[in-house]
């Protein structure tokens, strides 16, 4: 008999996960700094680390694990197909993201993101474990083949045809200093030609727990910048952290929205590769 589906959107309140903490089939994944998580979590909680989430290859530190290290984590969660994964941290829902990308691209798309992570959850007052959790066992674990990658995943080579054919949007979510090149985390400096700019953390309101602003704020802001909000697009940053966060907010915005995960450590490091200095004219 099938498991019904949780009642859950891709992006949740925290008062909406409260009914559910100790449910069976909701799999709460903590991504906050291991300081954090050992003082305080959400009760239920498993903790995951950034390295468990990234595969280095060359210069580029961000890439998508293979298909052994995706299997290692989905036994680590012991996740199976009837499993719905609530993810969160403490900078915004960047790792949370990550971590939820991931999952998208072995085909997995019962997730959710935690609007504010846990500052908006200890501003609301709810409870906290510092328990570490022992996860029950599962009998069958989900697939950690890599099925959805050209719905979700961009390579390089694709995405430079691609900006040579004028055929893409490219959405740049750095810093302004890393975008315009002023600030180096490469051999070369810069952004990928034709590249907008919005840095991920704006859409982030400082003043409400670091949760989403409006959506309609959002697009609007998108779309200040120069971005088609009815084309097709793809993110990156530096190791596909916070560009996790964007493909996120592509999603919740219904965005046709994919990630370029060598970004910038791929494409700066990149002797042939196309690159601009300074800001892009509007």
């Amino acid at each position: 008999m099938a498991t019904p589906d949780l009642p859950f959107g891709l992006l949740i309140e925290a008062e909406e996960l409260v009914p559910y903490l100790g449910h069976p089939k909701v799999r709460i994944v903590d991504l906050t700094r291991a300081s954090v998580y050992e003082q305080l979590h959400i009760p239920h909680a498993i903790h995951v680390k950034p390295q468990q989430l990234l595969q280095q290859r060359g210069m580029a530190s961000g890439y998508l694990p293979d298909e052994e290290q995706l299997q290692a984590l989905i036994e680590y969660l012991q996740l199976s197909p009837e499993h719905h994964v609530v993810a969160y941290d403490d900078e915004g829902g960047a790792w949370a993201s990550r971590l939820l990308w991931n999952l998208h691209c072995i085909g997995f798309y019962r997730t959710s993101l935690l609007n504010g992570g846990i500052h908006a959850w200890l501003g609301d007052g709810l409870p906290t474990s510092n328990v570490v959790e022992e996860i029950e066992p599962t009998s069958h674990f989900i697939s950690a083949q890599p099925i959805a990658l050209e719905k979700h995943q961009i390579n390089y080579l694709e995405i430079r045809q691609l900006i040579e054919n004028n055929e893409i949007q490219i959405w740049d979510c750095r810093t302004f200093d890393e975008y315009t090149g002023k600030r180096l985390a490469a051999r070369k400096g810069g952004h990928i030609p034709n590249a907008h700019h919005f840095e991920w953390s704006s859409a982030l309101n400082r003043e409400n727990r670091l949760k989403l602003h409006s959506f309609d704020r959002i697009q609007h802001t998108l779309k200040d910048v120069g971005f088609n909000l009815d084309q097709p697009v793809v993110v990156y940053c530096q190791s596909h952290h916070r560009s996790a966060f964007a493909y996120f907010l592509g999603r919740l915005l219904n965005w046709d929205i994919r990630a370029y995960d060598g970004a910038w450590s791929e494409w700066g490091n990149m002797s042939d590769s196309p690159i601009v200095m300074g800001e892009k004219p509007l």
